[in-house]
């Protein structure tokens, strides 16, 4: 997703500002604190993407009043158009990138307008044709979460968007599981490598477990892109805080991600410049186990293998046995031949 090597940590704000633009702020300063390269809200009108009666996921019903419905929790969840405005000013104060997931045709429209050169698509949006239609025509930078999907799903949804205007190449698609926290059980990470070798895209993880630990992982797989939530503080009222870090645990993430980055290397096996001083100590040599006179013939038990790995290779043993001392040896020296 980025020109370079390096993985892209989004930090997810999504609602977790809980409507207020002074809370949006805040998290974007922690974001930039704990080390995420974007953080990213969530844009939506909720007369846009809810009817009056849609229930309520159990985890939202868990962490937010019980009588709400879901078109009144998400329409206290809304950002103004001038807040993002407000928004990405600020993220281009504090050095980090702004993100936002668009949820209608509408939100579309602005973020574009906007600038945004990366579109996030969410998981739910997946099986949105006109919406993908929408996004592929733009012919931008895509992150696709796969969260609830098929391989055949995520199939489809590439089709949409290459046939709008959008290159799969353009395309990072993030595994994901959609349940806050997700069951260690249910978060499948090997199908995200599945999903690159089988579509032939660029792959990421949205992480929605409790810890870190498995944030981490998807980076040692190979994802390119890591997302994850950050709250301000989880005991905060709202759908997505008890299933987010707070700024310490997600600043100890991407210290972690950047570790096992650095230590990845480039695949080839070869010897480190760490470990170069270290060949003629730990390796061993060809010696002789006894004396040896010039000329006499050296046989299997006239040597011994012994560090340091300065001398004649062990691997060269057989072009040793039954060839005439050039010289004598005393018991330990190393043989020249």
């Amino acid at each position: 997703m980025s020109d370079s090597s390096r993985i892209l940590i989004i930090a997810e704000a999504g609602v977790n500002h809980n409507g207020r633009i002074v809370l949006a702020k805040r998290l974007v300063d922690k974001a930039a604190w704990a080390g995420a390269d974007a953080v990213k809200f969530q844009t939506f009108r909720a007369e846009n993407i809810v009817t009056g009666y849609a229930p309520k996921a159990e985890y939202q019903k868990k962490n937010t009043s019980k009588v709400c419905s879901q078109f009144r929790m998400l329409k206290g969840l809304e950002l103004r158009y001038a807040d993002h405005r407000t928004l990405m000013e600020h993220c281009k104060r504090r050095g980090i990138m702004f993100l936002s997931s668009p949820f209608d045709i509408e939100s579309i429209d602005f973020l574009n307008a906007l600038g945004l050169k990366i579109f996030k698509i969410p998981s739910g949006e997946i099986t949105n044709l006109p919406y993908l239609r929408k996004i592929g025509s733009l012919g931008k930078k895509v992150i696709l979460s796969t969260g609830m999907s098929t391989l055949k799903d995520v199939e489809k949804a590439l089709a949409i968007l290459e046939i709008a205007g959008t290159p799969r190449s353009n395309v990072t698609v993030l595994h994901c599981n959609v349940q806050y926290p997700s069951p260690l059980e249910d978060v499948n990470l090997l199908a995200m490598r599945t999903m690159r070798e089988r579509l032939k895209v660029n792959i990421g993880y949205s992480d929605h477990t409790g810890g870190i630990e498995v944030a981490v992982a998807g980076a040692a797989l190979g994802a390119e892109v890591i997302e994850k939530h950050i709250t301000l503080d989880h005991g905060m009222k709202g759908p997505d805080h008890r299933a987010s870090l707070e700024p310490p645990e997600f600043k100890l993430m991407c210290q972690m991600i950047r570790n096992v980055e650095k230590a990845m290397g480039d695949g080839i096996k070869k010897h480190s410049r760490s470990e170069q001083k270290n060949i003629g100590i730990v390796r061993k040599s060809i010696v002789a186990s006894r004396r040896i006179k010039k000329g006499e013939v050296i046989k299997e038990d006239d040597l011994a293998v012994k560090r340091p790995g300065s001398g004649l290779s062990p691997m060269e043993w057989d072009k040793v046995v039954g060839t005439k001392a050039r010289r004598s040896y005393r018991k330990d020296e190393m043989i020249r031949q």
